[in-house]
């Protein structure tokens, strides 16, 4: 998969802090497939915990994470989420979908599943 377009719906150069942030991106690939993605730094994660006094980050959909909020560091991130005909990057965006995707009972019967398979391979 290979990206053909990266729109940034909030400019990169209005990030106040490009080491502390997260970012939406829009990505369009030459397959003609669109993706929603956030990428966010390491430093925004640890911010975030400070502010609401945790010491974990909650569940939620998987963040793409970039050392610094730079369309070079960016790119090359979602460059790397296309590789392998773009497994990481349907992954990430299906996670964020997944109400809409795949039904908690869904999830439960594919669990069983690949449970019963590893079973079956390990006898």
């Amino acid at each position: 998969m290979k990206i053909k377009k990266i729109t940034y719906p909030t400019s990169l150069n209005k990030v106040a802090d490009i080491l502390n942030d997260n970012i939406d991106v829009f990505v369009e690939t030459q397959e003609g497939m669109h993706f929603t993605m956030t990428v966010c730094t390491p430093l925004f994660y640890l911010s975030y915990m400070e502010k609401e006094g945790l010491d974990y980050v909650p569940a939620s959909p998987p963040d793409i994470i970039v050392k610094e909020l730079t369309h070079d560091n960016i790119l090359k991130a979602l460059e790397n989420f296309c590789e392998d005909e773009g497994y990481w990057m349907k992954a990430y965006f299906l996670l964020g979908k997944t109400e809409e995707f795949c039904s908690i009972e869904d999830m439960d019967k594919m669990i069983y599943t690949l449970n019963k398979m590893l079973d079956d391979i390990e006898e």
